[in-house]
């Protein structure tokens, strides 16, 4: 049966989709932004110890300040500075030297635009303070999402997936402010760019070699295997599979091959964005984005695959509403997945599975953080040496702002 792309899946197809300013080069506090309510001070299982803001890109260029003089000659009108950058869909790893990473898609001007870069911050204190950001990917076209891990190598292994939504006419406040920009980009160009991505650094992130495609995208990227390979669970199509394929490396992320695909439900149509974690029996357990209205209405479906990913169970509804989905293995083994919930509540969440995935701890629902609408979600998470969990994510500070990186550090209750 013939799926339609969902939304993720369209822009991936025509080519995607508190103020600070800090010196340049030094260690930024995190701005102490914080979203209390009386939905996250209820949570029954876990206690929210911090939420801020830990990136905030300020504007760098003129506004397009522009009048006409008396002599009839345009003139810079006022010396306004563009608002602050557009920042979203973030990953979070803790090296094996305790360093956190986050990387995301920045410098951006709103959420469909030509300019994203993958960029990066960095955290030695536990994500007390972070970096400066750093570009570590700028292709011609929008790049966008970003996911991190690092191989047990020690490799950093970074994917994303490049956009040309912003000259479609879809997409029409983009495409009214940006076209011009799609006809200058060539054919040529387009088509070596256009497409899903990874990039390895063996240096910690110092230098980074060149990007090689894969076929299918998720939002936070690959995971590793206890055998030293990685599985990619992503949305592309390959010959007769997709829409949901699964991409292996047994060279430390150097190349890929796709091994198979995740069936889904015959109703199934607005599938993308999945996420993919080994458990200690081996078993693999993948979530996926759904926000089929006719359907599931928004609930994360769920596949297995008991032989290393080469054959998964149809995938099913999990009860869980929210996406995308991120999937984190606790020291305890106890499974937890954090996702946006974005219709309202709006807000950041999380759940837990005490049996590997089987069932899903639905009415103590954690809530990490509320958001101001639905621009926002995509929350990764870590556990840190002491047992507490750091999610980062993206949304606005307050409305009529641009979207920022946020975090929440918080812990289970015993």
């Amino acid at each position: 049966m013939k799926r339609s792309f969902s939304r993720r899946n369209f822009l991936g197809v025509v080519g995607i989709a508190p103020l600070i300013s800090a010196l340049a080069g030094k260690k930024i506090n995190s701005i102490q932004e914080t979203f209390n309510s009386s939905a996250v001070n209820e949570n029954n299982i876990a206690e929210i110890i911090e939420t801020k803001t830990i990136c905030i890109e300020p504007g760098r260029f003129p506004l397009s300040c522009i009048t006409i003089n008396k002599d009839g000659h345009p003139v810079q009108a006022s010396n306004g500075i563009e608002p602050n950058r557009y920042l979203g869909w973030p990953t979070v790893v803790l090296t094996k030297n305790n360093e956190l990473i986050v990387v995301y898609s920045g410098d951006r001007d709103s959420h469909v635009c030509p300019y994203g870069k993958t960029q990066l911050i960095s955290s030695s204190d536990n994500g007390k303070t972070w970096s400066q950001p750093r570009t570590i990917t700028n292709t011609p076209l929008d790049d966008r999402d970003a996911g991190i891990i690092q191989t047990r190598k020690g490799t950093l292994v970074v994917s994303w997936f490049t956009s040309l939504a912003f000259e479609s006419p879809t997409w029409k406040g983009a495409y009214n402010k940006y076209a011009r920009i799609g006809e200058k980009i060539g054919d040529k160009t387009k088509k070596e760019w256009l497409g899903n991505w990874m990039r390895r650094s063996t240096d910690m992130g110092k230098t980074w070699l060149q990007p090689t495609p894969t076929v299918g995208t998720a939002p936070h990227g690959p995971v590793n295997l206890k055998n030293g390979h990685l599985i990619y669970v992503g949305t592309g199509q390959y010959k007769e599979l997709g829409p949901v394929v699964v991409e292996k490396s047994i060279d430390d992320g150097i190349t890929w091959k796709v091994i198979g695909q995740i069936p889904l439900p015959p109703l199934a149509k607005s599938i993308a964005e999945p996420h993919v974690i080994e458990l200690p029996s081996g078993k693999l357990v993948a979530m996926i984005r759904n926000e089929s209205k006719e359907f599931h209405h928004g609930f994360l479906l769920q596949s297995e695959s008991f032989d290393g990913g080469k054959t998964w169970s149809v995938a099913k509804e999990t009860g869980i509403w929210g996406y995308p989905p991120h999937l984190a293995l606790l020291n305890n083994n106890v499974l937890l997945v954090t996702y946006g919930r974005r219709k309202a509540p709006f807000s950041q969440r999380a759940c837990l599975s005490y049996d590997e995935g089987k069932t899903w701890d639905l009415d103590n629902e954690i809530i990490l953080a509320d958001a101001f609408n639905g621009d926002m979600g995509y929350p990764a998470s870590v556990q840190l040496k002491d047992g507490s969990i750091l999610s980062v994510y993206y949304q606005s500070p307050g409305h009529g702002q641009p979207t920022n990186i946020l975090s929440t550090h918080w812990r289970l209750k015993k």
